[in-house]
């Protein structure tokens, strides 16, 4: 197994740029103000011929007792105990505080391995940078730079000797991890997601409080179920844009849109507690824009009167009457029901999207559906739709040739995508149809 190094300190000490660096990668959001990281976030790093994991945490609040700095210190504990060696990262520029000597009283306790970092140290004395860390009674610390990269090469190296040398012989072997499909859970603030996250995985994996932003970066987590496998990442929530004030919701966003550009399947989530509002819409029309299988559920949908539900079917049919490919699942995350048919209607939509489709099937379907409707003439010119090909996958590309197509209008091309969606159970992806207009080789009149 690969060796797990956490990085633990508290807030804004360069937890995040070091594992980007580590990483070499941006998957963590990075910027000058504290609370920015809040769940566990892990990355995948190499040395040479040997990978580790790196375990990215929130700012390290030991003490908290309640709220959300008592839900990021679960997170970071948690990292603790699934870690080989734990990087304890200070400030080089602030100097030792209360609060660091907080966390190493926690940390000596924990009887993990732990490598006392002092970040920021670029352009100073290693003397001066380190005089008031012995006082923690950790050894030697470690001078780095995470933003210049100054050190940490010599940081990574002992850190896997430490990890190594603790481990017996065939651990050593390397294990990649199998990602699988990979799902964007998106959708607004406090609508379900983090909770839906936990359910799936059956442990509190991110944290799942009852206030609007709790998740602010985009987490990608591994999991397995039914012998099929998964990666779920749980984004932020996209508020309108006139309400994304704060600088850290706009990373969050930005995140979020990555994440639907980069998964296989997203699953948008509304909350059948609150009317299907003008943002829903908004992030619906975003992930067909994408390109990217969707399969939709309405969460909360527990406790609501007979009459209520009625009004949020009605809603949604009038609202997002454009979803007509999506399958749409009535689910409760909190109370773990409707999960097993919205996990098959993600399977079924990733199929769909990464579907080969022949190209006789394709242009065989294509001259049933020409033979049963012919497209409009347009003056005294009639397209002529000759065949059809695959021009590519999730989402499934149909490019057509013929003759004169420029002149085939919106509502044929919506017809064939029907007849194409229907021959071959392409439920759950969008579909895109082109058009290609070739030239008579044999016109020798031009």
């Amino acid at each position: 197994m690969k060796p797990v190094i956490a990085l633990i300190g508290r807030p804004n000490v360069g937890k995040s740029t070091l594992f980007n660096r580590l990483t070499r990668s941006r998957d963590a959001l990075v910027a000058d103000l504290p609370g920015l990281t809040r769940d566990r976030h892990y990355g995948e790093g190499r040395v040479g011929e040997r990978p580790f994991l790196v375990i990215d945490t929130g700012g390290f609040e030991p003490v908290a007792k309640e709220g959300i700095l008592h839900e990021m210190a679960k997170q970071t504990k948690q990292a603790v105990a699934e870690a080989d060696v734990v990087i304890f990262i200070v400030d080089g520029r602030q100097g030792l505080t209360p609060h660091d000597k907080t966390i190493t009283d926690f940390l000596r306790k924990s009887g993990r391995s732990v490598m006392l970092v002092v970040n920021k140290a670029e352009g100073m004395r290693y003397s001066a940078v380190t005089a008031d860390f012995y006082e923690l009674g950790m050894g030697d610390p470690y001078v780095i730079s995470a933003a210049h990269g100054d050190g940490v090469a010599d940081l990574v190296e002992e850190s896997l000797n430490i990890a190594f040398a603790q481990r017996p012989p065939e651990m050593e072997e390397p294990v990649d991890v199998v990602r699988g499909i990979k799902i964007a859970i998106v959708g607004r603030p406090n609508v379900g997601k983090s909770t839906l996250v936990n359910t799936l995985l059956g442990e509190d994996r991110v944290i799942a409080f009852d206030m609007p932003g709790t998740t602010r970066d985009s987490i990608e987590i591994p999991f397995e179920r039914d012998g099929k496998h998964y990666s779920l990442i749980d984004t932020a929530g996209i508020r309108r844009r006139g309400k994304v004030f704060e600088a850290i919701e706009k990373f969050s966003v930005v995140k979020t849109l990555q994440s639907i550009s980069e998964a296989n399947v997203v699953l948008l989530l509304l909350d059948a507690q609150q009317d299907i509002s003008e943002q829903d819409a908004h992030i619906a029309g975003f992930i067909l824009e994408s390109g990217r299988a969707l399969v939709v559920g309405v969460n909360k949908w527990d406790g609501l009167q007979s009459d209520r539900r009625d009004e949020i079917k009605f809603d949604i049919e009038r609202k997002l009457n454009f979803l007509t490919f999506a399958k749409f699942h009535f689910i409760s995350a909190l109370k773990s029901t409707g999960i097993s048919p919205l996990m098959k209607s993600i399977d079924a939509a990733y199929e769909a999207a990464m579907a080969n489709l022949s190209t006789p099937k394709l242009t065989r379907a294509l001259i049933e559906a020409v033979e049963h409707q012919q497209p409009k003439r347009k003056g005294s010119i009639r397209p002529k739709l000759r065949y059809a090909h695959q021009g590519g996958q999730n989402p499934p590309i149909i490019v057509i040739h013929g003759n004169a197509l420029e002149a085939v209008g919106d509502v044929y091309k919506r017809y064939l995508e029907k007849h194409f969606r229907e021959t071959f159970s392409l439920t759950g992806t969008p579909l895109r149809i082109e058009m290609r207009s070739g030239k008579n080789p044999f016109d020798k009149s031009k």
